[in-house]
Order: structure tokens, then sequence, then C-alpha cells
């Protein structure tokens, strides 16, 4: 179908959710991270929920790395707020950045997941880099122009992935 190459392997409602010990457990060793909408609302700080999840991850001994769109400026604060590495201008749905982020972590596509909120670029990279994609909704409503239009073009995509799933 025209759109599959956009279906996440996994939809959840939230990247604080996903069972990442049990991931572990199964040899998922990496995890690449978009920020805005996928673990706080767009532009905003590192919170306490967003802390306390990668020192989750820290504890296991899981690899992580943000990869942005964004500036360097916005993604090296919240990267150093929760002690991760990044990639800032990550020129998501190119497979470059993905790989780069796996090569940052040590990790191989079969060992990493990639955990974020829009499916034309964030899934739709992960998807051609060969890694698991989950997708998450997005924390808030508030967002870019640009992200809005894209949102109404994710609906239809979405309706035909969850109809799939049935």
């Amino acid at each position: 179908m025209l759109f599959e190459a956009f279906y996440p392997n996994c939809y959840v409602s939230s990247a604080y959710v996903i069972p990442y010990e049990k991931l572990y457990e199964e040899g998922v060793r990496g995890v690449i991270f978009d920020v805005d909408n996928t673990l706080v609302p767009h532009d905003q700080p590192a919170d306490d929920r967003a802390k306390e999840l990668f020192e989750r991850f820290h504890a296991m001994g899981m690899e992580t790395c943000l990869l942005s769109n964004n500036k360097e400026p916005r993604v090296a604060a919240f990267a150093e707020a929760v002690g991760t590495k990044y990639l800032y201008k990550g020129g998501k749905p190119s497979t470059r950045g993905y790989l780069k982020a796996m090569e940052l972590m040590g990790t191989r596509r079969e060992t990493t997941i990639f955990v974020g909120d829009q499916l034309f670029t964030d899934i739709y990279g992960a998807n051609r880099t060969g890694i698991v994609s989950y997708l998450v909704k997005p924390i808030h409503p508030k967002e870019e122009i640009q992200i809005v239009v894209k949102r109404y073009l994710e609906k239809v995509v979405l309706y035909f992935y969850v109809r799939r799933q049935r």
C-alpha cells in the first residue's frame, strides 16, 4: 500500500509507557529519541519525568541519543539536562542522522529503536534506516504551522494504519 513506508512498528500513547526494561531483556541496547512533543512539549526544557526516564536508562545500561531537526542550543540544553548524547539539525527523514546516532551509541539496527511523534520525519526516517520505530501521540497540541499542516496528512495515514491493525 501507498502509506506503508510511514507506518510505525508500534503506536503508543507516550514515550513514557514503552516497556524499556523488557526491550533491554530482548536485546535492545540503544534508544534514539526525538525531543519536541515526544519527551516534552515543543521548546520546553527537560522536566522531572524526562530526567527520571533517562536515569532509568543509565541504571540499566541502555544507550540513548537525541536526534532532532532543531538547532543546537535547543537540543544541547535538553541533552545536558538528561545526560545523553545528541545530534542537532539531524536532517530527518534522511538516514544519516539515525546512522550517526547508532555510531555514537555503539549499537546496530537490530539493537536500536527510535521513538518520535511525527510520521513523515521521525518514523519514515527510522523505517528507511531499518530500525524499529515507535510512534507516540504528540504531548501538546500547540505546534508550529508547518507541523500543523503535516498533522492533517498524518491523520490520513494513521486512519489506514489503524484499519490495517484490526
